[in-house]
């Protein structure tokens, strides 16, 4: 009877997203759930005939970019691979990917799995298989009123490692938040680290920076941003671990270029990427896919051919460049503005654009954390706002000394796209949330194309 309910649930479940995308959707959610009503025991089916490893990459930023850069590594390395790579990463999500990767039959060609999964969800879906790695990229304050502060995502990971007692951990190390789930030395574990000062800041919000352990403020000896650095509790001793994955010779001009070292190795990446964090990404995704794999190969081609997700410092050409950068919580929004104040261009307008759609999160307050005062000194012309919190944004920004001469708002999405155009400056920065970017990739992939058959 499984058996049966299995191929049903497979069958129902590959009609739904082939009828999803004839519609225009992705398809990836609402055909899982269906599927795991039908069947149950789905996940424990279809996971359990994975032949070699299960990751899952969890945390607040950089998830989605870290599990595909995996799977490209993986997939260049000849290995077949099911994932979730469109980003559905709850239950249903997950459950969608191994269906759509097995056979009408139940059968599932797979080597390893790959598998974003979100840290609410994954205490759910640990019940259904352990992950033999779980990278977890960092732990900030995402969506308040979903997720609270960030005491409840790490009990949400804890209650799941519980369910998962021999599953390997690769953790940021720079994050004390993260770091801790390695201190008790009950599984094998292993860090990531930037090991050397890079960026000029000095401190930012204090949002993670008291001790997991103790809850004493935390001595840094740099920040990296929010609360990534190199830090030490004087009053129990918890400290940044060794890195088994350390980054070093950071240069950020023109791109990206650094060493990776690990077990008496050295790698050098040199990829014209934007924005400080991606190293993170880079460094653990090759992390992981090393401690799968064993070696990897062309990974220089990996990294050169990958794309960024949707609106991950995405790039377009509609005349003017615009770099679309989903940023949807004061962290990421931070790296954000900090991308922006590292490009040296002359002349820059930024859009900027916030929902409060449930998949945002209805509290905005967080607004208010980030560093939209350095702004200031980034030689911004002028500041498109849209979205349906646009006079929210218009207060924040006066209040966070930028001109309202500057500012204008946008109620439609497409109008503050083309709007880009209005002015000669020579780059926009496009910050949005979750549900805007979606929206604003489509709009500006026409407007390239649009510009594109005028030229």
């Amino acid at each position: 009877m499984k058996k049966l309910r299995l191929v049903i649930a497979i069958s129902v479940c590959k009609l739904l997203i082939r009828i999803g995308r004839l519609v225009g959707k992705k398809g990836t959610s609402k055909p899982g759930e269906i599927a795991l009503k039908i069947c149950p025991d789905i996940l424990t089916m279809l996971s359990g005939q994975v032949k070699g490893d299960i990751i899952a990459v969890c945390g607040t930023n950089g998830k989605t970019t870290t599990n595909n850069m995996i799977y490209s590594y993986l997939k260049a390395n000849g290995k077949n691979v099911v994932c979730n790579n469109v980003g559905a990463n709850m239950i249903y999500g997950v459950c969608c990917a191994f269906a759509a990767k097995a056979s009408l039959l139940g059968k599932l060609d797979a080597d390893y799995a790959c598998l974003e999964i979100d840290e609410a969800s994954a205490v759910k879906i640990f019940k259904f298989f352990s992950p033999d790695i779980l990278v977890i990229t960092n732990l900030f304050r995402d969506q308040l009123d979903r997720y609270g502060e960030i005491d409840l995502t790490v009990d949400y990971l804890k209650r799941a490692l519980d369910l998962a007692p021999y599953t390997k951990l690769i953790l940021n190390g720079d994050d004390p938040v993260c770091a801790q789930f390695g201190r008790e030395g009950k599984r094998e574990c292993y860090y990531f680290s930037v090991s050397q000062k890079v960026l000029k800041t000095e401190e930012e919000s204090s949002e993670g920076r008291f001790c997991p352990i103790c809850g004493n403020k935390l001595d840094y000896n740099y920040y990296h941003y929010s609360q990534l650095g190199d830090y030490a509790c004087n009053k129990c001793g918890f400290k940044r671990p060794e890195p088994h994955f350390a980054v070093n010779n950071v240069c950020l001009e023109n791109g990206m270029r650094f060493e990776l070292s690990y077990f008496d190795n050295k790698v050098q990446f040199d990829i014209n990427y934007r924005g400080f964090y991606n190293i993170y990404n880079v460094a653990v995704s090759y992390s992981a896919a090393r401690l799968a794999l064993g070696k990897l190969e062309n990974y220089r081609d990996v990294l050169a051919q990958y794309k960024p997700q949707t609106g991950r410092m995405e790039e377009f050409n509609i005349g003017k460049k615009v770099i679309l950068n989903l940023s949807k919580n004061p962290a990421g929004f931070n790296q954000g503005i900090a991308t922006v104040l590292e490009d040296s261009t002359f002349n820059k307008v930024v859009l900027i654009g916030i929902n409060d759609n449930a998949g945002d999160g209805k509290d905005i307050s967080w607004l208010w954390d980030v560093d939209f005062e350095k702004l200031e000194t980034a030689d911004v012309s002028r500041y498109i706002l849209c979205g349906m919190r646009a006079d929210d944004l218009a207060l924040r920004l006066k209040y966070g000394g930028i001109e309202e001469g500057k500012m204008k708002k946008f109620s439609a999405l497409k109008d503050a796209a083309e709007a880009i155009n209005d002015g000669n400056e020579n780059i926009c920065y496009a910050l949005v949330n979750y549900t805007v970017v979606f929206q604003m990739q489509e709009i500006l992939s026409e407007l390239k194309r649009e510009w594109e058959n005028e030229i």
